[in-house]
C-alpha cells in the first residue's frame, strides 16, 4: 500500500520558510493542499510573528494566474510575506548571477510592532505602518506607503537606497546615518495632485531625498554597478 506524499512541504531556513511545491501532481490538488495546509495545519510554524516565505515550484509550468492564486491563499494569513515565488529555472539563473545581488520581492504589510528583516536588496508590495520596520543589509524599495521606519544597508552600506512610492516614515537608517525628511504633508498641501516615487540616498555623509527618475543618474555617479 503506498502513501501518498503531501503535494506542499515546508523547510525553515534561517530568515524565514520555504514552501516546496510538488511538480506532478494537478494544479487543483495543489491548490487544495495549500490551503489545508494554511488554514488547518501547521498552525505551531504558520501563526505568530511575521514570516517570510519562499515559493520554489521546481519545473513545473505555472501562468501569471495561478501564481496569483498561490499568492491569494498564502496573503490570507497576515503574517506571512511573500519574498519570491520562482521555478528551477528562475533559480539557476540566481546562482550564476555571481555580480549582482537579487532583488527579492515580498507583499504584503509590515504593522506597527513587526520587524521585517532581510539580507539583500528588497521589493516591498505593500503599506509599511507607523510603528512597523523594514531592515535590510542592502536596498529598500517599497511600492506602497513607508509610514514607518526603514534602515538600508544594515552592515555598513553607505551606497543602499531606500525608496518609496509615498515617503511619509518615522525614520529613515542608511548605514549609520539617522534622519527623517520634512514632514509629507507639508509637502502635499504646496502639490496636492503630485504623488510620485521618491528615494533616500547618503551625500558626503548626509541624508538626500529626490525623485526616483533621478536615481540612475545617481548610481552611475556612484559607480555602484560597475562590473555589472
Amino acid at each position: 500500500m503506498s502513501i501518498k506524499r503531501n503535494p506542499v512541504t515546508i523547510k525553515g531556513i534561517k530568515d524565514g520558510l520555504v514552501f516546496r511545491l510538488d511538480e506532478q501532481c494537478d494544479f487543483a490538488e495543489l491548490l487544495d493542499a495549500l490551503k489545508e495546509m494554511i488554514e488547518h495545519s501547521h498552525q505551531a510554524i504558520l501563526s505568530g510573528p511575521l514570516v517570510a516565505i519562499d515559493v520554489r515550484f521546481g519545473k513545473r509550468e505555472l501562468s501569471d494566474e495561478q501564481k496569483l492564486q498561490i499568492l491569494d491563499v498564502l496573503r490570507s494569513r497576515r503574517n506571512l510575506l511573500v519574498r519570491s515565488i520562482e521555478g528551477a529555472k528562475a533559480e539557476e539563473v540566481r546562482e550564476n548571477a555571481v555580480l549582482r545581488m537579487p532583488m527579492f520581492t515580498m507583499s504584503g504589510m509590515v504593522r506597527s510592532g513587526q520587524v521585517l528583516r532581510h539580507d539583500g536588496n528588497l521589493l516591498f508590495l505593500g503599506d509599511v505602518n507607523p510603528g512597523g520596520t523594514i531592515v535590510c543589509t542592502g536596498d529598500i524599495y517599497i511600492l506602497g506607503a513607508l509610514r514607518g521606519m526603514a534602515h538600508a544597508g544594515s552592515e555598513g552600506g553607505e551606497q543602499a537606497v531606500i525608496g518609496a512610492s509615498h515617503f511619509a516614515p518615522t525614520q529613515l537608517r542608511i548605514a549609520e546615518v539617522i534622519s527623517r525628511p520634512p514632514d509629507s504633508e507639508d509637502a502635499a498641501s504646496e502639490h496636492p495632485h503630485e504623488t510620485q516615487m521618491e528615494f533616500a540616498y547618503l551625500k558626503d555623509g548626509q541624508m538626500q531625498i529626490d525623485k526616483m527618475a533621478n536615481i540612475a543618474r545617481l548610481r552611475r555617479d556612484l559607480n555602484v554597478f560597475k562590473g555589472v
